[in-house]
């Protein structure tokens, strides 16, 4: 019998062993479930019918899980990312430009060109991909597919079968096995099988784990005037949105840091954390990225609050009668929201001791300008703060940040920028629980810098981007805004240098080298 021979005597071999045969059958398996789905999506009659359907998702789902359980179950539990530097799809290849291709190519028709995967135009019946998941549309919610549905099915299914593979990879790590099964859960329950179910009794659709500004559309006149509309239990999803952003978020994040939402219930954080894992190498960890992911964050924040500010302006002055605040009201709430903000920065000294002053200063400024602009169009009986079409401006937020951000380049490019571009570079509520994190959670990743040894896999797998090598070479604790919490920096590490904790004793009282380090 003929047997390879590794003549290498690396550690890490250069050459590591390909796929078995029982792998190679299971992707032979799952691309036959995908090749089904093609064919629905050209109207092929050979595929017709819910049976060929479910006959899709069960192939896929015994490949993935076969595939997966080769790669993981039948090996000794612990960190495994063999060869992941080596192969085309995981390390910037022809197959990882394939892939990216491929995602971005099916985003794109999904936010703008629906009727290429067959969405039907007026009275017309779905055609396409979209007519071929009509069965299960009908049976969750009673109405024909969406190309939304047909897009949170295969989001949600993609998250249960790489979940799945992600705790056999992380089996030997219980934080890792139960975070996994929340996100599969929130994902399940609350992402897709509630809102639907919501939608078959006649309420309207509403993911009660997608708060704002991650739900940019929360607050505009359509989904309040449905809410208002649909009795108590529209009345308590209006206050429990409201509640989740004011009080609910920040108490859980002075808890727990953003990781309580980041890395255990968003649906974006989700997908990151499982299907993409095999991607989260590749942030880039240079102090460039860093520098344009602080900046572009913020302003993406920025924008999401000036733009629901204004969206709000407009619906009380289009809706003067009727509710419990008016436009004059609101401009109250809002003065307070803000003056309270621009005073705290000044005077709350974990704001002066780690935010930059030029962003301080822009900060102060940028929201002086949106109350003096506010009250001069409520006192000239203008329906536009801003004297700008806020309506407008939503759409135009949501092409460039809800569509073409988050979607387009937060998923598509997985295979190019790693898994967590969008979470880093453009979610402003990964941006605002950042900064509630960065100024009073008891969360921190602690560092016993004696045991490290330089080995770089802590650096190496954070997804963040984030350069943790180097905080635990100087033994401090990490306290990053951009920080999800996902644990894997700890779990790599040989040497159990890092550790995930929750402490309250230095949380106003953190030194600035602890703190920050400035990046100009």
């Amino acid at each position: 019998m003929d047997v390879k021979v590794y003549k290498s005597m690396s550690l890490s071999n250069p050459q590591p062993i390909g796929l078995d045969n029982v792998q190679k059958a299971s992707v032979a398996v799952a691309f036959t479930g995908l090749l089904i789905l093609f064919l629905a999506t050209f109207n092929q009659s050979i595929v017709e019918g819910q049976l060929f359907l479910y006959l899709s998702f069960v192939l896929m789902t015994a490949g993935v899980l076969i595939f997966s359980w080769r790669s993981f179950r039948t090996k000794p539990a612990g960190i495994n990312n063999n060869g992941i530097l080596f192969s085309s799809l995981t390390n910037r290849g022809l197959w990882a430009w394939g892939l990216g291709v491929f995602l971005t190519g099916f985003y794109v028709s999904l936010y703008w060109f629906p009727s290429y995967l067959g969405l039907a135009s007026g009275d017309d019946g779905n055609t396409g991909l979209i007519a071929f998941f009509d069965p299960l549309s009908q049976v969750l919610k009673s109405q024909p597919a969406s190309q939304w549905f047909v897009y949170g099915s295969l989001y949600t299914l993609a998250i249960l079968l790489f979940g799945i593979r992600f705790i056999w990879k992380y089996r030997h790590n219980r934080y890792h096995v139960i975070r996994t099964f929340s996100i599969m859960f929130f994902q399940l329950g609350f992402a897709f099988l509630l809102p639907e179910f919501l939608q078959k009794l006649n309420y309207p659709y509403n993911d009660m784990k997608n708060v704002w500004p991650l739900n940019y559309y929360f607050f505009d006149e359509w989904n309040i005037k449905a809410l208002l509309s649909s009795g108590n239990l529209g009345l308590f999803m209006l206050l429990l949105g409201v509640a989740m952003i004011f009080i609910i978020s920040p108490i859980l994040t002075y808890l727990y840091g953003k990781r309580w939402y980041c890395s255990w219930v968003c649906g974006c954080g989700g997908l990151a954390e499982t299907a993409g894992d095999s991607f989260r190498h590749l942030s880039d960890k240079s102090l460039k990225a860093w520098q344009i992911e602080r900046w572009l964050i913020h302003s993406v924040l920025l924008f999401s609050f000036a733009m629901t500010a204004g969206v709000i302006f407009s619906f009380f002055h289009n809706n003067p009668d009727g509710y419990w605040l008016n436009k004059g009201s609101f401009i109250l709430i809002l003065a307070g929201i803000i003056i309270i903000l621009v005073v705290a920065q000044w005077l709350y000294k974990p704001f002066k001791e780690s935010i930059d002053k030029t962003a301080l200063r822009i900060f102060t400024g940028f929201m002086l300008i949106v109350l003096m602009l506010s009250c001069i169009a409520y006192f000239t009986g203008s329906g536009n703060a801003l004297f700008i079409d806020f309506y407008s401006l939503r759409s135009t937020y949501g092409f460039l940040i809800g569509a073409a951000f988050s979607g387009v380049i937060g998923v598509g490019f997985y295979p190019l920028m790693g898994n967590r571009v969008w979470c880093r570079f453009g979610c402003p509520m990964a941006a605002i629980l950042g900064v509630q994190q960065k100024l009073f959670s008891r969360f921190r990743i602690t560092t016993n810098g004696g045991q490290c040894i330089s080995c770089g896999n802590c650096s190496t797998y954070c997804e963040m981007g984030i350069d943790v090598r180097s905080y635990a070479q100087k033994g401090q604790n990490i306290v990053r805004a951009s920080c999800v919490g996902c644990g894997v920096c700890a779990a790599v590490c040989p040497r159990g240098v890092l550790r995930l904790e929750n402490g309250s004793n230095d949380i106003f009282d953190r030194t600035r080298d602890e703190r920050t380090v400035f990046v100009k």
